[in-house]
C-alpha cells in the first residue's frame, strides 16, 4: 500500500483519489479552527503560495478529536479558513486521526512515521511531509511552524 492508493472525501463529500497528487511534494496536516495553533494557517498558506508552482501541495484534514476545537460543519470550517486566513490549498472532510474510527490514511501515515511519543497524533496541526515518490519522509510536531519546514520542502522540490 502507498499514499496514492487512498481515497478521501473532500469538504463537499466527494471522493478524491490521492493519485491526483502523484509526483507532488505533499504536506498533510490535521487542523482545527479553534486551536491555539490555528494561526499557523497563515504561514501554511504563504508556504503554499510560494511553492505551489513548483509542485508543492498542502492537504488539510480538519479534526475535532482534540478538545473539540473543530466543531463546525465542513462548509463552516472551509468558510472560516477562507475568510480569516485566505487559504486556497485543498481542504477535506473532517476526520478522526486516532482511535477506532481513525481514517485509514492516518493509520498509514502513523505507521510510516511515529512521533516523539509514539504513533498516535498528539494534537492538532501535526504534519507529514511526503516526497514526489509518495514516501513519508518527515513528521512534524504541532508546534512546528511553516517557516521551520521550508528548508525540508525546498530540498524535495
Amino acid at each position: 500500500m502507498e499514499i496514492y492508493d487512498f481515497i478521501v472525501k473532500n469538504n463537499k463529500g466527494e471522493d478524491v483519489s490521492l493519485e491526483k497528487y502523484k509526483g507532488k511534494v505533499i504536506l498533510i496536516v490535521n487542523t482545527a479552527t479553534g486551536c491555539g495553533f490555528t494561526p499557523q494557517y497563515k504561514g501554511l498558506e504563504e508556504l503554499y503560495q510560494k511553492y505551489k508552482d513548483q509542485g508543492f501541495v498542502i492537504l488539510d484534514f480538519p479534526c475535532n478529536q482534540f478538545a473539540h476545537q473543530a466543531p463546525g460543519t465542513d462548509e463552516e470550517i472551509n468558510e472560516f479558513c477562507t475568510l480569516n486566513y485566505h487559504t486556497t490549498f485543498d481542504r477535506f472532510a473532517k476526520i478522526e486521526v486516532n482511535g477506532d474510527k481513525e481514517d485509514p490514511l492516518y493509520t498509514f501515515l502513523k505507521d510510516q512515521k511515529s512521533g516523539l511519543f509514539g504513533k498516535n497524533i498528539k494534537w492538532n496541526f501535526t504534519k507529514f511531509l511526503i516526497n514526489r515518490k509518495g514516501l513519508v519522509v518527515k513528521r512534524y510536531a504541532p508546534t512546528t511552524v511553516a517557516s521551520a519546514m521550508e528548508e525540508d520542502i525546498v530540498a524535495l522540490l
